[in-house]
């Protein structure tokens, strides 16, 4: 049964895009200056202070938060809309926390976990980063070899940990290291790292496309104490897979989002623009790099809502999100990329937001687990299932 937005969450959607429009869309010239330069896409904390100020008045905050924690607890169906809409902008913004850990904790944490950590994170008083992938296991968590042994009273853990991002930002990381030899997910434990702590060390900061900055982490003997364990130890895998999970239907809104400005920017240019004689917009090429366009964002939307409404009622999204991340980033790598052609030099100058979508997009196809990994994973589910 197609799945459609409640009235509600399209009021809601419909608020996030007037503010993208009227707040975080002039801003994007700053961004794209920025980015020529080489320096880091982010906004400063004067550009930041006001946007925060301005969602709290509209009460775009804490969104999918427990309303014991102050949240709206918004359904995943309601956030793919408001996410849809935040990724028609290359600015760099998000509504206060960052959703999949939040997940993560919520499904683990103790009352005090809770009231240490989550209550901060939920107000948007605190940022955090989670630490799973390493050198050398890339998108297999399962190949993991950061290491965690009880000593006395305290966990002692040894690794190192890559493609890290916002840890300079981060008030405290959920780290994903082995408890035991076990192999594959066995042991897979979550561990909270408050900021600061000894034998946590930056090793290196690795500039990546669009701007943007990952980090390579190495933990030394580093000491943590026994109640430092996110749920259970050897279980960690499960909420793991949950956090992927949401942030892989995020990915498909942006995908959406992104989509969209690029289809709307190319409508608007070919509409004008004239090339021996004739309107672009009036070429079969053009034509049909629309026509398509349209199709794919409406069957990526139909995914993305079908799988959130899916979450909600608690059901195994992992075969859809993973459906989701290959279709919805190849769907977006192809609409910019046909968008940038259609502006000739200009659509592959710095000068259009849609060389920083292309870039987004690309990483895009990366993390959260490569495209390839997941068209194996959803080939062996399918083979799987047939008798």
């Amino acid at each position: 049964m197609p799945v459609e937005l409640a009235e509600e969450h399209r009021m809601l959607q419909d608020l996030v895009a007037k503010f993208v429009e009227d707040e975080l869309m002039p801003l994007e010239a700053r961004i794209i200056e920025r980015e020529i330069k080489g320096e880091r896409l982010r906004l400063t904390k004067e550009e930041e202070a006001p946007l925060l100020a301005k969602c709290k008045e509209l009460g775009l905050w804490a969104l999918d938060a427990p309303e014991e924690l102050g949240g709206a607890n918004l359904p995943a169906i309601a956030l793919m809309g408001v996410n849809e809409e935040l990724s028609r902008t290359i600015v760099p913004f998000i509504f206060p926390p960052d959703s999949p850990n939040l997940h993560m904790l919520m499904t683990t944490a103790t009352p005090e976990q809770k009231r240490k950590y989550m209550e901060p994170y939920a107000r948007g008083e605190a940022k955090s980063a989670i630490a799973i992938s390493e050198p050398g296991a890339g998108g297999d968590p399962s190949g993991m070899t950061t290491k965690a042994e009880m000593v006395g009273n305290q966990w002692v853990i040894n690794g190192r940990k890559i493609w890290v991002s916002r840890v300079p930002e981060a008030d405290f990381m959920v780290l994903m290291a082995r408890v035991g030899s076990g192999k594959k997910h066995e042991g897979v434990t979550a561990f909270i790292v408050e900021k600061g702590t000894p034998g946590f060390e930056i090793a290196r900061e690795i500039p990546m496309l669009g701007g943007h900055r990952t980090y390579e982490l190495v933990f030394e003997d580093m000491r943590l104490p026994a109640d430092a364990i996110l749920g259970k130890v050897g279980e960690g895998f499960t909420p793991m897979q949950l956090r992927l999970n949401v942030r892989r239907l995020q990915i498909g809104a942006w995908a959406i989002g992104m989509s969209r400005r690029a289809l709307d920017m190319m409508c608007s240019h070919v509409k004008q623009r004239r090339t021996f004689g004739a309107l672009l917009a009036d070429r079969q090429a053009i034509q049909w790099w629309i026509a398509d366009a349209a199709t794919q964002i409406h069957a990526c939307r139909l995914m993305v809502h079908d799988a959130a409404a899916k979450l909600d009622r608690g059901e195994d999204v992992r075969q859809v999100a993973s459906m989701i991340k290959v279709f919805a980033t190849e769907m977006a790598t192809e609409v910019i990329d046909n968008a940038m052609q259609s502006f000739g030099a200009m659509g592959v100058t710095k000068e259009l937001p849609l060389q920083l979508m292309a870039q987004k997009v690309r990483v895009m196809r990366v993390y959260e687990g490569p495209t390839e990994v997941h068209r194996a994973t959803i080939a062996r589910r399918v083979l799987a299932a047939v008798k």
